[in-house]
Parts: C-alpha cells; sequence; structure tokens
C-alpha cells in the first residue's frame, strides 16, 4: 500500500490546536458550544463559539478500542444496548472523564442539536443539557419524504432566525451578520474543496481510499467556515493531485473499485483496509464523507444565512430510501465501482433501515452487495471471522464478474 498522505501529520496539528483552545476556552474569554455533527456550525463560528463535536469524540473513542466498555459502562446505568454507542460514549465519558482526550470533553455552556441525523441525539442533548445546566436549542428539520416543499422552506428558516436569537441570548451579544457571509463564504468554499478531494479518487488508480477520507473528514465537519480548512483541503487535493499524476495508488495495483455506506468501524479500520487491499480492491467512495458536500447547490453564496436551513435539511440521513439509492447509484457511475459495501450498523438506525431496500435496488442494475454487521465504536459487536468470510466470498463473486466482462463469456 501507498505511503500515509504527508498532509497527515498537519492536520492531527490543527485538531490539536483546535481541542487546546476548546479546553481553555474560558481563559481566553470564549463560549464551547456542544453540537451535533449534522447541525449548522456556522452562525457559531460568526460569534466566535468554539463548537465541540461529542459524535466526533464518540468515533475517537472508537478508534482508541473504548467503545465497548464505555457503552457496558452506560449499559450498567440503565440505558439500552440498543443507543446509540455515540451517545453511551459520550454519557459515560462525561461521568467518568475516561477518554483520548486527557480530561474529556470541555464543559459546555450551551448544546445545539438539529435532528437532521437521527432522533436519538434529542434525548441525548436533554441529558447532557440537564447534567451540566446549560440552554439546549433544537434545530427542527422536516424529513424530506419526496421533495423539499415550500412549507418546509419556510419552516427552516424560522428555525434559523430562533436560533440567531438563542445565540444572542446565551452570549450577550448582537449576531455578527457581516462576519456570518465571511463564514459562510468559507464554509462553500471549504465544501468546494472537499468535494475536489473526494473527486480524486475517480482516476484509476484512486490516490486515496474511503479509509482516507474517514480520518480527512475531521476538519470539514469541526471547523467548517475558517480559512484553516479550506487551506488544508487545498494542501491535501494538491498532494493527491500530485500521486494521481504519478500513478500512485493508494492500493498496490488496484484492479476493483467498491462503494462504502454508513459509518466507518472504527476500531477496525487499519483491518478492514489491509483486508480489501489483499484483495487488490480500493474502496473509493463512501456515502458518509460525501455528506458534507452534497448540498452545496442548495446554498446561496449571498445569502448563506437565508439558504442554511434547506441544505442541512436535505442531507443524505434526512431523505427518503428512494432518494438515497439514486445517490448511492450516481457513485457506481461517477467511482465505476464494481461493487458496494454496506455497514448495517447497529447504532445507527436511520442509516441502517433502509438498506434492505436499497440493497434491493442496487442489485436491479447488476452491481454486487456485500452487507455485514458491526457497530461504529462497539468493538464487542464485530465478529471478526464471520466479516472476513463474507468479504473473501464477496471479493470472489467481484472478480468471477470481473472476469466475465473481461472475456465475455
Amino acid at each position: 500500500m501507498a505511503e500515509r498522505l504527508k498532509a497527515t501529520r498537519e492536520m492531527k496539528k490543527i485538531m490539536q490546536r483546535y481541542y487546546f483552545e476548546a479546553k481553555n476556552a474560558r481563559f481566553i474569554g470564549k463560549k464551547v458550544a456542544w453540537i451535533t455533527s449534522g447541525g449548522p456550525v456556522e452562525p457559531l463560528i460568526a460569534m466566535n463559539i468554539i463548537p465541540v463535536y461529542p459524535e466526533n469524540h464518540g468515533a475517537m473513542i472508537g478508534a482508541s478500542k473504548k467503545g465497548g466498555k464505555l457503552s457496558e459502562f452506560a449499559e450498567g446505568l440503565g440505558y439500552s444496548q440498543d443507543v446509540c454507542s455515540y451517545a453511551k460514549n459520550d454519557i459515560t465519558s462525561s461521568i467518568t472523564k475516561e477518554s483520548p482526550i486527557k480530561g474529556g470533553l470541555p464543559k459546555p455552556d450551551m448544546l445545539i442539536c438539529s435532528n437532521n441525523i437521527c432522533g436519538t441525539v434529542l434525548k441525548w442533548y436533554e441529558i447532557q443539557a440537564r447534567k451540566y445546566n446549560v440552554p439546549l436549542f433544537i434545530y427542527d428539520t422536516p424529513f424530506v419524504h419526496t421533495e423539499f416543499t415550500e412549507e418546509a422552506r419556510d419552516y427552516v428558516n424560522e428555525q434559523t432566525k430562533e436560533y440567531v436569537k438563542f445565540l444572542e441570548k446565551v452570549t450577550g451579544k448582537k449576531f455578527n451578520y457581516r462576519r456570518m457571509k465571511k463564514v459562510g463564504r468559507l464554509s462553500i468554499e471549504a465544501m468546494r474543496m472537499w468535494k475536489r478531494v473526494l473527486e480524486t479518487a475517480e482516476h484509476h488508480p484512486s490516490p486515496m481510499t474511503a479509509f482516507d477520507a474517514f480520518f480527512h473528514l475531521a476538519l470539514i465537519v469541526t471547523l467548517r467556515g475558517k480559512k484553516v480548512v479550506v487551506k488544508y483541503y487545498k494542501t491535501l487535493l494538491k498532494e493527491l493531485q500530485e500521486r494521481s499524476k504519478e500513478n500512485v495508488g493508494a492500493v498496490d495495483e488496484e484492479k476493483y473499485r467498491l462503494l462504502w455506506d454508513n459509518l466507518p468501524i472504527w476500531y477496525r479500520m487499519r483491518w478492514l483496509s489491509q483486508k480489501f487491499a489483499s484483495h487488490q480492491a480500493a474502496l473509493v467512495a463512501d456515502t458518509y464523507t460525501q455528506a458534507w458536500c452534497g448540498v452545496i447547490d442548495y446554498i446561496d453564496e449571498e445569502d448563506f444565512l437565508g439558504t442554511m436551513g434547506e441544505a442541512y435539511t436535505r442531507i443524505h440521513l434526512n431523505v427518503g430510501v428512494d432518494q438515497m439509492a439514486e445517490t448511492i447509484k450516481g457513485f457506481i457511475q461517477q467511482y465505476k465501482a464494481d461493487g458496494i459495501v454496506m455497514h448495517s450498523n447497529m447504532s445507527c438506525k436511520p442509516y441502517s433501515f433502509g438498506q434492505y431496500d436499497i440493497q434491493h435496488l442496487i442489485r436491479e442494475t447488476g452491481i454486487p452487495v456485500l452487507m455485514i454487521e458491526a457497530d461504529m465504536t462497539d468493538e464487542r459487536k464485530f465478529s471478526q471471522s464471520q466479516i472476513e468470510t463474507r468479504i473473501d466470498a464477496f471479493m470472489e463473486v467481484i472478480k468471477q464478474r470481473k472476469q466475465h466482462d473481461y472475456t465475455g463469456n
């Protein structure tokens, strides 16, 4: 496999500075807001509030292989095994302070929750708002079953106005509309750069895999709207373009190209990457990382605040199954995929419930689909031997199909 991307070191430094600032926010006169990953972060940036993401923290816990232990602790408190492991990790970490970040996440001054990703976040954030005795704002987005209506647009735009009033009340400052315009433009530019980064995987061989994208996603999630994000992705894009020019693939002698659906399995990223690479297969794209650039067309650069509601409502997890399937079919064509790997994620019901319907719709195109059951952070729910057997069998199907297409027999 190719060497690790050089930009990786710079991203680690940026994230370290980000968490250092968040942990020391009160010493520099800033407030901290815990916010869901699908929440509208740009108004926080405009108000000089530091956004912190419990879900991102949950992913770090999973990657450090502590997700099972922390989930088990939460279950001992009475939380069901079926509750999202991100939520259980966050609730446990806030009690025990066990975390990859020393002392856990910094205490929030407010919580911002958007239900465009799932319904679990509503109760999860209510629990944490009570624990820390801080105000909670819920950015409510209607589900887009088939189309985005005018009524939905009016509703989310009212939510945006209420959000601004909430931030003014909590900070005691007037909303900075001038800075909001600047932040909005930077956010859109960052999304465009991130899209270009992901599109480098169209090249054969792909200079990056979905496993790389899962790692480099952190900045577009946490600091969207800041210059450092745009600058970083320009650096990353340049490195990937150089790899493409030199035909340096992320997977040695890439022969097969796959898509990934759902969140990563954070504690088995390396193993999965090596396992697919052993079959000369590269996971060249995924539905998860694409979500942070898939709504650019719905935002007006000149009126970010007035149009962001529609964009945040139309994200991948807040639309109907048919639309999800069409998105995946588009990726199949765009990235010339030979097959799809679907992570049936026990923790993420909105992402997983429709997968069997999507699988049926995708199979109509003749593309093979692999379904593996696991959990994004809870390693107790991962059966390596079972998943390894399924991957081997799936890759045999892919190889036979490719051989048939090549020989015409």
